[in-house]
């Protein structure tokens, strides 16, 4: 996702599909945990591992990834197809020492098997119908504009929301009351929205600064902002010694959250069409206001962001709890002293961190965030509630 630029609403499938490929193939491999089969929408059938043969386990997990990689991402570069064909080769050369060929054969297939069943799910989700509609604009106060400095005029992915999500159920369902009324009346709530975007911006701190850098996660940086949230989760297998199946399903929890986190999102974005602060500022307070990141090219309403944060850090708290945690993502990626570990309390600081940084970017009002926040801890919880990973 890194080298291939990824838009976040793609990686956002890309990651939810890939987890969800690794859980199942894994999952009849313990007693405990059960399939997602008929627990996903229209997740119907995965093939079932045999009883009375034996696998080795992280073969499997190893082909079911890298086919769906594979399978999901099929204008992958070059050089991109080399890393994930090699990263393959290279555990599955580990993994054979001291495996039966036969066991290793066996899981090699059971991993492909999985993997084929789950890519033929993934391909009913409407994607095929849905990512290259166009953008239909509709003149009206407050409408999204194309937004310097590229001002490009086709929006990213307008029906990424027609997609079917995972475990959302219905349109309305995490839905918000929607914007403050769009006005130009210094008096409204609009216009005081506007006017804080514009003074923490010409007032913004270092560490806000920070704070906007931290949480860009560009997709060239960190893998988009799904991204982040699953580095988090491989920080913490890592740092909490995970077993590989409890390591699958924190993967599947935040997979699946973004995943329905961005359908959402999106939905919501093209149903408000709202535009951006730096087209109302520069229209209402300052010509030559510009934010301190570069806006994205789609609306405003709401913040993705703030969605899947909210989303991601539900799911999370509910199977590890209010832990602490140091988050090395951008020091995974090289990218320190500029943007260095930070610290959190617990999952839902770090997510409201990632909220607001789109205040102190510039890029969203405050009203785009926290109703995203809340639509994403009410995504995530519906994830919690609805999905049962143990017998």
């Amino acid at each position: 996702m890194k080298t291939q630029a990824t838009p976040p609403p793609v990686a956002s499938r890309i990651y939810g599909i890939t987890s969800v490929a690794l859980y199942e193939s894994i999952v009849t491999g313990t007693k405990e945990y059960q399939s997602l089969v008929d627990q996903l929408n229209g997740l119907t059938a995965v093939p079932l591992s045999s009883k009375k043969k034996r696998y080795h386990w992280p073969t499997v997990a190893n082909a079911a990834l890298a086919t769906t990689i594979r399978g999901l991402s099929p204008t992958l570069s070059q050089a991109a197809l080399d890393a994930v064909n090699n990263l393959e080769q290279r555990l599955m050369s580990q993994h054979q020492k001291g495996v039966a060929k036969s066991v290793h054969r066996r899981s090699v297939a059971h991993g492909q098997a999985v993997a084929a069943a789950i890519l033929a799910w993934a391909a009913t989700d409407g994607l095929a119908t849905t990512a290259n509609c166009p953008y239909s604009a509709v003149p009206a106060p407050g409408a999204w504009e194309p937004t310097p400095p590229l001002f490009a005029a086709n929006p990213l992915q307008p029906c990424w929301g027609l997609i079917r999500p995972m475990v959302l159920s219905s349109d309305e369902e995490c839905d918000t009351a929607g914007p403050p009324w769009f006005s130009t009346d210094p008096t409204s709530d609009f216009y005081a929205a506007a006017l804080q975007v514009y003074t923490v911006s010409v007032n913004l701190t270092d560490e806000q600064e920070r704070i906007a850098n931290y949480w860009a996660d560009g997709p060239s940086a960190t893998g988009t902002p799904p991204g982040h949230w699953i580095a988090i989760v491989s920080q913490i297998a890592r740092n909490e010694d995970l077993s590989l199946i409890e390591a699958a399903e924190a993967y599947v929890r935040v997979g699946i959250a973004v995943h329905d986190a961005f359908i959402h999102c999106w939905k919501t974005k093209y149903a408000t069409d709202l535009q951006r602060p730096v087209t109302y500022i520069n229209d209402n307070l300052d010509a030559n206001w510009k934010p301190y990141l570069i806006t994205p090219n789609f609306p405003t309403y709401t913040s993705g962001h703030s969605t899947q944060s909210g989303a991601a850090a539900t799911v999370l708290s509910n199977m590890f709890g209010s832990m602490s945690f140091i988050d090395t993502t951008h020091a995974d990626h090289g990218l320190v002293p500029m943007q260095a570990p930070r610290t959190f309390n617990s999952f839902v600081e770090a997510a409201a961190e990632a909220a607001i940084s789109r205040l102190y970017g510039g890029i969203h009002f405050s009203f785009d965030n926290e109703d995203g926040f809340t639509a994403g801890q009410c995504i995530g919880q519906a994830v919690n509630d609805r999905i049962h990973f143990r017998e």
